[in-house]
C-alpha cells in the first residue's frame, strides 16, 4: 500500500492524499507537478520515472490514512 507522503520532497508543497497533482517514482519519492516538470519527470534520488500518484478518498482514506511524515529537507 502506498504511504502517500504529504509533501513535495523538493519544495515542501502540501500534497493531500485525496487531491491530484502528486507524482511518485517506484520508491515513492514524492513531488508536486511543477517540481516533477522541472525534473523532466525523473526522480533525482533514483533516476526513476515520475508518474501520477493515485488519490485515496472516502472510506479508503479513513481506513488507511496517508503518512504524516514530511519529507522536504530545506
Amino acid at each position: 500500500m502506498l504511504r502517500m507522503h504529504p509533501d513535495c520532497e523538493r519544495c515542501g508543497a502540501d500534497l493531500p492524499a485525496d487531491a491530484p497533482g502528486a507524482f511518485i517514482c517506484s520508491f515513492e519519492c514524492t513531488f508536486c507537478a511543477p517540481c516533477a516538470e522541472a525534473l523532466d519527470d525523473r526522480c533525482p534520488n533514483c533516476a526513476g520515472e515520475l508518474m501520477d500518484r493515485p488519490t485515496r478518498v472516502g472510506q479508503a482514506l479513513a481506513d488507511h490514512p496517508a503518512s504524516s511524515e514530511r519529507r522536504h529537507k530545506p
